[in-house]
């Protein structure tokens, strides 16, 4: 034999010498083969994938005690040490992960919208497409289960809570005044155009220890990360114009939006239900700036608004009308940053400061307020697993608010609340996952320590559906037209309990929701309406029961989205200066919506139906001996909306709420004194117009040629 020859053989010899086979099989939690899993170990080349019976097999040049990993999509990586020698024929169990998109979500009082969300029950679209909401996010909001449509003040009320038991907050920083100024009896607006947000995640309780101060509800609103592309859009409108703007970078980008309301041409247009002697005007503006690091995203959203009207107001108790003439100047600005650093550690942190001033004419007299407030926040997050996370963080909120009436009289606070909160996500499986964590916050104004448990958790019955329950402890400072006149006071409290159903398949969701909420500690006083001279305590309590029900289908009909709400609210209170315990003027025991849209391809056009029904909401008859004894007549208004694509890029839209002119009443103002025959007199609350018209012209310029402004009507 040659020296070549005899040196090949002597080598291979050596070489099949020094190799290893590992063998084995890959299965699931049912013993079920895994087909294509990945096998290998690590820091070499060696390794194959699973066949069709879960079986696995290759050498290797490797000795000793090595690692091998098992990967395959959707199941946990699975690391194990090894000795080469030894390993074959062995059965490997994988364990499917947790953080897949079929997993279990923890769904229970929360609705979510937007392209981050896992379950949505609402798309970012639907926020400005639903006939009535006029791009009013808090509009569009009120035809979720839950709510209450209380329109003579145009705030979110959630599950018996009054309005400002909601707190707004934008990228996770909350928005002290989150809607624009108003005086008695007239509707508001939510502050933030649906323009640059791509996000919304709506609590209707139950809400993660990240968030306090708010009784029941929070509304999370989360800017755009990144836009896709420059663009320009202008809006010319029977009510005003709008200009907005994106300039993109390589990394970073520009988000501006502008808009100008005068509602005289309206006023004029449509027969108005009050007296006006200058209409709602404001000028407005926003703006987002985004930068991308490496490991992580800044920004920064500043927001401004200037609003004023002046209107004459009947007063049953006076002969003259009311005159208000009121001026409100307006600005926030946030900043944040949100990143990854090493050993799966993620960084949120970030800062806001609200001011807003209120410039009051009532007849002769001047009320003159201004409020600032701020918020500093940390949160560390930690991925231990697969199947556990842990948050924990803090935050501190400022607020000092000055208020003068006529320069002779001023009152006003300064306060500042601390907390701190740990909460862990754990998913025992991607069937089954609970949420844990505790809040602690103290109030130096009104010297209270709180401390407030909450806890959630869900579990998968099948692949479309899921229960969810969560429970929580909530607090929060009495309102700023208490605090301003003493701080002898406590916490307001609440304790949710929420039951949830969800079922989700081929766009179509079904929500069912049970729910009770106690209260304690609530403001009593003892006069007409709280003053300085009024007798203050925390005597008040009240409980809120109800069931939720919430159905979308987007897939029956070829062309047609559609949602029906229905909730049915058992609430009663005794706070304030109630006499007995009662359902709150604002409370409608059943309430339903059917929101409907169509897309018809042959006329270019998105139409819209939005109905709204609610019974009747108590009020209090002073003719009457019993306490809140009245019933309004039921609410309904149907609107109607209607978008026509003139080219890809122009649109023009009209809308019309209330659509049949229902004379809808929200309740009765009495005379405070008996007339001759002994009968106490009353006006109607109506709304300030039977109907609403829009139209406009809303063209988009972009570096596409394709996007249009339909996502923002």
């Amino acid at each position: 034999m040659k020296p070549l020859c005899l040196f090949l053989v002597a080598f291979l010899a050596v070489a099949s010498y020094g190799q290893q086979t590992i063998s084995g099989m890959v299965v699931d939690a049912k013993n079920k083969p895994i087909v294509g899993a990945n096998v290998y170990i690590e820091g070499t080349y060696d390794g194959s994938s699973s066949d069709e019976q879960g079986n696995f097999s290759f050498t290797t040049t490797a000795s000793g005690n090595q690692t091998l990993v098992i990967s395959f999509l959707t199941y946990e990586t699975l690391k194990l040490a090894i000795d080469v020698a030894t390993y074959k024929n062995r059965v490997i169990l994988l364990k499917e992960s947790s953080n897949t998109l079929d997993a279990v979500v923890i769904t229970a009082g929360t609705f979510s919208a937007g392209e981050k969300s896992r379950v949505s029950v609402l798309k970012p679209l639907d926020i400005v497409t639903t006939a009535g909401s006029a791009g009013n996010i808090i509009a569009a909001l009120q035809t979720l289960p839950g709510t209450q449509n209380v329109g003579e003040d145009g705030r979110l009320y959630v599950r018996g809570g009054e309005a400002d038991e909601t707190q707004t907050f934008v990228d996770g920083i909350r928005v002290a005044q989150p809607y624009g100024a108003t005086t008695n009896n007239l509707p508001t607006r939510g502050r933030f155009s649906p323009f640059l947000f791509s996000g919304i995640s709506f609590s209707t309780g139950g809400y993660s220890a990240e968030y306090g101060e708010a009784l029941s509800s929070v509304l999370l609103l989360n800017t755009q990360d990144e836009p896709d592309q420059n663009k320009t859009d202008i809006s010319l409108m029977t009510v005003g114009l709008g200009l907005s703007n994106t300039q993109k970078w390589k990394k970073s980008s520009l988000s501006i939006n502008t808009a100008y309301i005068d509602l005289a041409a309206y006023q004029v247009a449509i027969p108005q239900n009050v007296d006006w002697n200058r209409p709602f005007q404001s000028l407005s503006g926003e703006a987002v700036y985004r930068y991308n690091f490496a490991n992580g995203i800044f920004k920064a959203y500043a927001a401004f608004d200037a609003s004023r009207f002046d209107i004459n107001q009947e007063d049953i108790n006076q002969p003259e009308p009311v005159r208000v003439d009121l001026n409100n100047t307006n600005f926030y600005f946030n900043s944040s940053y949100k990143g990854n650093f090493g050993g799966n550690w993620q960084l949120f942190t970030g800062l806001s400061y609200g001011y807003g001033q209120n410039k009051i004419g009532i007849d002769s007299n001047d009320v003159n307020n201004n409020e600032h407030a701020s918020h500093l926040k940390l949160k560390l997050t930690k991925k231990l697993s697969d199947k556990v996370k842990l948050a924990f963080g803090s935050d501190y909120f400022m607020t000092k608010f000055d208020e003068d009436f006529n320069t002779t009289f001023s009152s006003g606070y300064d306060a500042a609340i601390a907390a701190v909160y740990t909460e862990a996500d754990i998913f025992f499986s991607k069937k089954f996952a609970t949420k844990i964590g505790l809040r602690a916050s103290n109030n130096d104004y009104i010297d209270e320590n709180t401390i407030s448990p909450r806890a959630s958790l869900a579990y998968k019955v099948s692949k479309n559906s899921q229960f969810a329950f969560a429970y929580g402890d909530f607090e929060q400072a009495p309102r700023q037209e208490y605090l301003k006149y003493s701080n002898q006071f406590e916490t307001e409290k609440a304790s949710h309990y929420i039951l949830n159903y969800q079922y989700t398949k081929n766009s179509k969701t079904l929500r069912a929701e049970v729910y009770y909420k106690g209260y304690t500690d609530l403001v009593k006083y003892d006069t007409e309406r709280a003053q300085l001279n009024s007798q203050f305590s925390n005597a008040g309590s009240g409980y809120a029961k109800g069931l939720d029900v919430f159905w979308r289908d987007g897939n029956s009909i070829k062309n047609l989205e559609y949602w029906i709400s229905y909730s049915y609210i058992d609430t009663k209170r005794d706070y304030q200066n109630f006499t007995a315990t009662v359902t709150p003027s604002f409370v409608a025991s059943h309430s339903l919506s059917v929101v409907t849209k169509y897309w018809i391809s042959d006329w270019k056009s998105q139409v819209g139906f939005t109905h709204q029904f609610s019974t009747g909401r108590p009020y209090n008859n002073p003719n009457e001996t019993a306490f809140m004894n009245g019933k309004t007549k039921n609410f309904n208004n149907l609107s109607f909306n209607w978008a026509y694509l003139l080219t890809q890029q122009k649109i023009l839209y009209f809308s019309v709420s209330n659509v049949l002119g229902t004379q809808n009443v929200f309740g009765y103002d009495y005379a405070n004194t008996p007339n001759a025959n002994g009968i106490y007199e009353r006006k109607e609350i109506i709304p300030t117009a039977d109907r609403f018209f829009f139209v406009g012209f809303f063209w988009t310029i972009s570096d596409n040629k394709k996007d249009n402004q339909l996502n923002n009507l």
